[in-house]
């Protein structure tokens, strides 16, 4: 099959066009369903991190540092709306972990706190409340499970793998 060919099967004379070609507009409820939690799981060969600052609370600054090898290192945003569906979300991230790490052959997971992947962000006690849960799903699931300190700012290292499945991106 040609070039040409190929773009004449997706309905486009021209590959150029495709471009051109105006994108649907979201409506009000297609945005809406957009607000849900993300994942950016990543299989490493070393993790470091240590506290810089805690970001919840001023008064309660602890030093903290450890490194995890051989692990799933996920990052986590939690935003506004998955309070409400709680479990649900805590189910899919299970779920999504859970099969990486079958696909991958790791046993340990390293849950952080990362609320820069999107606008909407949870309440701090409810993103921490369905970090809990998940925590215990996946411990639940015979995955050796920790957590950075949830609420602080913090210095890191990560040693990523060179394969596709060493770094995934999952929207629930």
């Amino acid at each position: 099959m040609k070039f040409a060919e190929t773009f004449d099967l997706i309905g486009c004379k021209n590959p150029f066009q495709i471009s051109q070609q105006k994108m649907p507009a979201l409506s009000p409820t297609d945005s809406e369903d957009q607000d849900h939690m993300k994942l950016l799981m990543f299989n490493t060969h070393e993790f470091w991190f240590r506290t810089f600052k805690n970001n919840l609370n001023e008064n309660s600054d602890e030093n903290i540092e450890n490194t995890v090898e051989n692990s799933l290192v996920i990052f986590i945003h939690i935003e506004e709306n998955d309070a409400d569906k709680k479990e649900r979300m805590v189910k899919k991230a299970r779920d999504n972990i859970t099969w990486l790490a079958k696909k991958t052959g790791r046993n340990k997971v390293v849950l952080h706190s990362f609320a820069h992947l999107s606008d909407s962000k949870s309440e701090s006690n409810d993103a921490h409340e369905i970090f809990l849960a998940l925590q215990q799903a996946l411990l639940d699931r015979g995955l050796d499970t920790t957590m950075t300190p949830f609420g602080y700012l913090n210095e890191f290292k990560i040693q990523v793998l060179g394969d596709s499945l060493a770094k995934v991106w999952k929207s629930l």
